[in-house]
C-alpha cells in the first residue's frame, strides 16, 4: 500500500508534490543507505523463479509504497497505473541520468508492483525498446509489454521518413521489436498510428496472422478514427485503444470512451498528467530547455499556459483536500472514470514513480466525483494539444480495401 507523506501536525495543505518529493527522495536515500547501491539496483529475484536472475532484496522504506490494484484491458490484466518509457532515451524532455538509472527504475518500478510496461519503436528510435528488454528480460513472464509500430524509420540511422503499415513492413519490425525486447512475445501490439494508403483489415490481417505464430498476444490502436475502430475490431478484436487522457485534454469522453465501452475495448492514456501541467510544476514562469520538446506543443505558449491555470489551482484545492498531490488527483481522477481505464504516465525519477502509483489509494465518494468532473467540465482549456502536423495524425480513417 502506498504511505503518504505526513507533517509533524498532519497539515493536509503542507502535503503538496513538493512534499511527497521530498519523503520519496527520503525513501531512496534510505535505500541507499541500507544497501549501499543506487534504489533500483538494489534488488534481484528471489532465488528458485527459474529467470536465473541473482536473488532481489526489498527495501522496507520502498516497499511500504507499493501497487496493488489491477485492471483489465479485455481478457489483459495489468497493473491499475503502468509505466510509459517514452521520456527515458533523453530525446523528449531533456537528457536523462544514465542509461543504467533507466532500467534500475524499470526494475525498481516491478518491485513496487508495476506490472505494465509502454514503449514503441519509434521512442529513440529503438532506445527505448532496448531499456525495457533489458530491465524486464529477469522478470519477462511476470510483466505485460506493450509496444507500437507504424513509422518508417531507418534501421542504421533511425530517421522516420514517414508512416508505414504495410503487412510486409509490420512482419519485419516485429521481429526486430523481439530482438530489442529480448522476448519471443509482444503482449500487445499497437498500430501507433492509422497509415492512410493501408486498409486497416490489412494490418488487422497481419497482426492475426502475428498472433497465430504466438509472436504478439493482443493488439490496439493509438489515437485512430471511429470507424477504423470498429473495422479494426470486426477482424480481430482490439484489447486496448491508446490516446491521450487526463483533465487537461478530455477529447476521448466525447465518442472514444463510449465506443469502447460498447466494444468491450480496454483504453490506456498517454500523457495522464498533461506531459506535466498537471502536476503543478508548470506556470507562465516556467521556461522550457532547448533541448525540449514541449516547446513547440501550442498549450504551452506562455499564454496559454497562463490561461490554463485555473486547472492547475483546481488540483491544488482537491490535492489538498485529500491529502494527496495534483498529480495523484488527476491520475485517481482517470482512475475513477471507468474501470477498464489505465494510465500510463512516463517518469525518469524515483520520486515520481512512488507519486505516481500512490494515486490509487486516491479515493472519491460518488458525490465528490460528481462535483470535481463538474468543475473540470467548468474549464475551458486553450491551445492545442499537439503541434499541427501530428494532430493531423490523430483520428485518422484507414483506406476501405
Amino acid at each position: 500500500m502506498h504511505e503518504r507523506d505526513s507533517t509533524p501536525n498532519n497539515n493536509p495543505a503542507d502535503r503538496g508534490r513538493r512534499g511527497f518529493l521530498g519523503a520519496a527522495a527520503l525513501a531512496a536515500t534510505s535505500l541507499m543507505a541500507v544497501t549501499g547501491a543506487a534504489p533500483a539496483q538494489a534488488h534481484s529475484a528471489p532465488p528458485g523463479n527459474g529467470t536465473g536472475a541473482p536473488a532481489r532484496r526489498r527495501n522496507q522504506v520502498t516497499a511500504a509504497i507499493t501497487q496493488t490494484g489491477h485492471r483489465r484491458l479485455g481478457s489483459l490484466k495489468v497493473s491499475s497505473i503502468g509505466l510509459g518509457t517514452q521520456t527515458m532515451p533523453g530525446n523528449l524532455y531533456g537528457p536523462v541520468t544514465s542509461r543504467k538509472d533507466m532500467v534500475n527504475l524499470i526494475r525498481t518500478a516491478v518491485d513496487q508492483g508495476v506490472t505494465f510496461f509502454d514503449t514503441a519503436e519509434a521512442y529513440g528510435p529503438f532506445e527505448s525498446e532496448r531499456i525495457v528488454g533489458d530491465a524486464l528480460r529477469p522478470v519477462r513472464d511476470d510483466v505485460v509489454i506493450a509496444t507500437k509500430f507504424g513509422w518508417d524509420i531507418n534501421p542504421d540511422t533511425g530517421a522516420v521518413t514517414g508512416l508505414n503499415s504495410r503487412p510486409d513492413h509490420i512482419r519485419r519490425v516485429v521481429d526486430a521489436m523481439l530482438k530489442r525486447l529480448r522476448t519471443d512475445h509482444i503482449d500487445l501490439l499497437y498500430q501507433h498510428r492509422v497509415d492512410p494508403t493501408v486498409p486497416i483489415e490489412d494490418v488487422a490481417d497481419t497482426v492475426k496472422d502475428l498472433m497465430a505464430q504466438g509472436k504478439v498476444l493482443h493488439w490496439g490502436l493509438s489515437e485512430p478514427g471511429l470507424q477504423t475502430i470498429r473495422r479494426a475490431h470486426a477482424v480481430q478484436p482490439l484489447t486496448a485503444i491508446q490516446n491521450e487522457y487526463s483533465a487537461l485534454w478530455r477529447g476521448p469522453e466525447d465518442k472514444v470512451l463510449p465506443l469502447c465501452e460498447e466494444l468491450g475495448i480496454g483504453f490506456v492514456c498517454w500523457a495522464p498528467l498533461g506531459m506535466g501541467f498537471t502536476t503543478g510544476t508548470m506556470s507562465p514562469y516556467f521556461r522550457f530547455t532547448e533541448d525540449d520538446r514541449r516547446t513547440v506543443f501550442p498549450r504551452n505558449s506562455q499564454d496559454n499556459l497562463a490561461a490554463n491555470m485555473p486547472l492547475v489551482q483546481l488540483l491544488q484545492d482537491w490535492a489538498v483536500r485529500k491529502g494527496a498531490t495534483p498529480a495523484q488527483i488527476d491520475l485517481a481522477w482517470l482512475l475513477a472514470q471507468k474501470p477498464w481505464i489505465v494510465p500510463i504516465p512516463s517518469t525518469t525519477r524515483l520520486s515520481h514513480l512512488l507519486e505516481n502509483i500512490g494515486a490509487e489509494e486516491v479515493r472519491f465518494s460518488p458525490a465528490e466525483l460528481q462535483e470535481l468532473n463538474a468543475s473540470v467540465a467548468s474549464i475551458t482549456i486553450h491551445g492545442d494539444r499537439l503541434p499541427p502536423a501530428a494532430l493531423a495524425m490523430t483520428g485518422v480513417e484507414a483506406p476501405t480495401r
